[in-house]
């Protein structure tokens, strides 16, 4: 890696989010001797020169908890700057594992919930990780035409009953009026789940009318100098530029595409699934895959490293 401005070289590390099916997570005390001793954090460690991120992850956990890896997906990085040192973390989303854990290096560890973390204090590192690691992985994008409103609603009550949190409201050759009332029915019927909903495009309407966020436009991307004032911000990109730009926005996370053939953009090229891997790479905010995306493309994209699908038809399907 090459010097930087401060004089310090920036080291590379992995970390690991070991994640139960019931979405608990793993965090790890540091052990007495080491720099922020007793603060907890999501466990890994340094990157050995030659070594590839996915190799030191299974080293480290290897050394440090005892187990074997069998499944794990790149997901964000993030640079952050200690006292101590400047680092660059490689975050991975674990899901699979042998062995039983167990602290080699004495240090304490604990499953925990979002919003209900009992241990502390916490890296300064995590903040933002764990409001990522928040965000569902499931992205449905309304599509309906107005004609289709009663019959989109049930729709959207059946996906949201199956288990689905987040949506953005797309209303694409709607008129004004009916729009806004139909994202505040939506906003209304994700509320009873718990569910949190952006609207495209405008976040006048999204304050308006309720909802927990916006969803950027590519457009929108280039002409903003400033976040929008909502808890939740999402953005369209097509390539890597756009994707750095929705980072330095501010954005809580990004849908890249299309990844694959899709009918409503027939003439756009589709990254593929490298294509994907290769934007994708190195992201510090979620991104999700968008584009030809159905449920059963879910393992590819977490291999690619996306955050997770982002649908338009396959969210409202039937099982």
């Amino acid at each position: 890696m090459a010097g930087r401005a401060s004089g310090r070289r920036r080291i590379e590390v992995v970390a690991a989010v070991l994640q139960q099916p019931d979405g608990r997570f793993l965090l790890a005390q540091r052990p007495p001797g080491k720099a922020y001793a007793g603060y907890w954090e999501f466990p890994g460690g340094k990157v050995e020169d030659g070594e590839s991120p996915a190799a030191a992850l299974s080293r480290e956990l290897r050394e440090e908890l005892g187990i074997d890896v069998t499944e794990a997906h790149p997901w964000i990085v993030r640079e952050f700057d200690y006292p101590h040192a400047d680092v660059r973390l490689n975050f991975f989303r674990v899901r699979g594992w042998h062995g039983e854990l167990h602290g080699r290096e004495a240090q304490a560890f604990a499953w925990q919930r979002l919003g209900a973390i009992d241990v502390a204090p916490l890296l300064p590192a995590n903040g933002p990780v764990l409001r990522a690691l928040g965000i569902p992985e499931t992205y449905g994008i309304t599509g309906f035409a107005p004609a289709e409103c009663p019959a989109a609603l049930e729709r959207i009550a059946v996906a949201l009953q199956r288990g689905l949190r987040l949506i953005q409201v797309r209303g694409k050759n709607w008129p004004p009026e009916p729009f806004a009332r139909y994202a505040a029915d939506v906003v209304a019927l994700a509320r009873r789940h718990g569910a949190r909903v952006l609207v495209n495009a405008d976040a006048a309407l999204a304050a308006r009318c309720g909802a927990d966020g916006v969803h950027l436009t590519a457009q929108q991307l280039c002409d903003l100098t400033q976040r929008p004032g909502l808890p939740l911000v999402g953005a369209s990109c097509h390539d890597a530029g756009e994707l750095r730009r929705a980072e330095a926005l501010g954005a809580d996370f990004a849908v890249l595409g299309p990844v694959l053939p899709t009918p409503t953009h027939p003439d756009a090229l589709p990254l593929g699934w490298e294509g994907f891997r290769r934007m994708a790479a190195g992201a510090t905010i979620p991104v999700f895959a968008l584009g030809g995306m159905r449920p059963e493309h879910r393992s590819q994209a977490l291999s690619c490293g996306a955050h997770g699908l982002a649908m338009l038809r396959g969210a409202w399907a039937a099982d």
